[in-house]
């Protein structure tokens, strides 16, 4: 499968740092949804979800800094600056809104999104995470082992958090490839945003979320089970979860559900989601 399907571009989200992004030419028509990558992953995660809705749907979708064809500053970096970062490419794409949809530690920064620039969102789309991470240690450790001695030794041990063994026994290919992107991520990015993971904590300004949110978990996630779903939920007023037959990354393993739960979505929003490009409707 292709990284991408269309055109990287590469956005300057503060100076000197620029972020690999992939854009459609806007259709006026259809909605605007921009998605955020889990540690470890770039865009190419988003592949099977294109597949199936890139017609009706314009996609943004980037490479978090530190990971993919993104640059990797030095950090350390913040949820605060990985938030900036997305509203950022925003701005330089004239999009005044979107549906932002994350997974994992995408969803983390959609959280912020939510809380902070709920304005500039049409709905979030929460797959996969939580509102925090503990214990800070595991991912201390995590950052200070990449550091020491790379990603390869990370990449068995991610795929089984991140897929069924009945899954990754039936789709070797897509497993090679997924191994291939883990292994290539920039240790010092994947680092840096481990740290993000040990310090960041959305959970008491849930509340202060204000815009339509799905949250959706996997029924075999050992990452983020439905149970720290449930707490998004009960944090976020109105918010709606659905559990999918899925390990940690949903969008690729039940790619189908998770195209179908989006579409959902976007129906229940349909009116906040027409396109708003540079102050122009």
């Amino acid at each position: 499968m292709d990284r991408a399907s269309g055109r990287i571009e590469r956005i300057e989200v503060e100076p000197g740092v620029r972020l690999a992004v992939e854009a459609p030419v806007i259709d006026r028509g259809k909605p605007i949804v921009m998605l955020s990558n889990s540690i470890g992953a770039d865009l190419s995660m988003w592949d099977e979800l294109l597949a199936r809705l890139a017609g009706s749907v314009n996609f943004v979708r980037y490479d978090t800094r530190g990971h993919g064809g993104s640059d990797v500053p030095a950090g350390p970096y913040s949820l605060e600056r990985l938030g900036r970062d997305a509203v950022a490419i925003l701005d330089a794409l004239e999009i005044d809104r979107a549906v932002f949809c994350g997974l994992s530690l995408g969803g983390l920064t959609g959280m912020w999104l939510g809380a902070n620039h709920a304005e500039r969102l049409s709905g979030l789309v929460l797959a996969n995470t939580a509102a925090n991470f503990p214990p800070a240690s595991l991912w201390q450790d995590r950052a200070a082992s990449v550091r020491a001695g790379g990603m390869g030794s990370l990449v068995a041990a991610t795929l089984d958090r991140w897929f069924t063994k009945s899954f990754q026994a039936r789709s070797p290919q897509r497993m090679a490839e997924l191994a291939a992107m883990i292994g290539a991520t920039p240790s010092e990015g994947y680092a840096a945003c481990c740290e993000v993971l040990a310090a960041a904590d959305m959970k008491p300004r849930l509340g202060e979320i204000a815009c339509p949110v799905q949250v959706i978990c996997g029924a075999h996630d050992p990452s983020t089970p439905p149970a720290r779903g449930e707490e998004i939920v009960a944090g976020v007023k109105g918010a709606t979860m659905v559990t999918l037959d899925a390990a940690h990354i949903s969008a690729i393993e039940a790619a189908d559900a998770f195209a179908h739960e989006l579409t959902q979505f976007l129906s229940r929003v349909e009116g906040a989601t027409t396109l708003s490009l540079g102050g122009k409707t």
